[in-house]
């Protein structure tokens, strides 16, 4: 049982994250990874991640466990479709390997900075086996622009028919 009251129930090693933590990028680029997010990693996340671009102009950081079936997914992918070219040469395209340092602190390369405009104030939110790194306003102005109407409207979408009908 996890300290939110949440327990996991994964498959050996797998992770899954739950919350959201704010945190501040030091002049070179480093930010200490939550406690919070800590207590979550699996055992076989050992300390080590991958970065990369994520979807909307922000980051994700996948613990080195959950990025190894991602990559050899994409590596057993055709590469005479040049769809899965541009897709491989756009989704590894700055994949980055990280360590947790001596003070529990992940340095974000230059070019990732750049491409997700981070500069000094960040949020970290869970996003199932993988944390995002938004820009605190940009991930702020996510949430204003997004109705409660429109959110419902998702949510039928997504997880409201076929197989993927629950309650929540």
């Amino acid at each position: 049982m996890l300290e939110n009251g949440f327990s996991r129930t994964l498959p050996h090693g797998m992770t899954g994250f739950l919350g959201e933590y704010e945190s501040t990028l030091d002049a070179k680029g480093r930010f200490l990874l939550p406690a919070g997010f800590k207590k979550q990693l699996s055992d076989g996340a050992g300390g080590q991640f991958v970065i990369n671009r994520g979807f909307e102009k922000c980051l994700s950081l996948y613990p080195m466990n959950e990025w190894q079936p991602i990559f050899e997914r994409i590596s057993k992918l055709n590469d005479f479709d040049p769809k899965v070219r541009e897709f491989r040469r756009y989704f590894l395209n700055g994949a980055t390997i990280l360590e947790l340092d001596s003070a529990g602190r992940l340095l974000i390369p230059k070019n990732l900075l750049s491409y997700a405009s981070l500069e000094k104030d960040i949020v970290l939110a869970a996003a199932t086996n993988k944390i995002e790194i938004w820009d605190k306003g940009k991930y702020q102005e996510f949430f204003e622009n997004f109705s409660p109407g429109a959110y419902s409207d998702l949510a039928q979408q997504v997880m409201g028919g076929g197989d993927n009908n629950i309650s929540i």
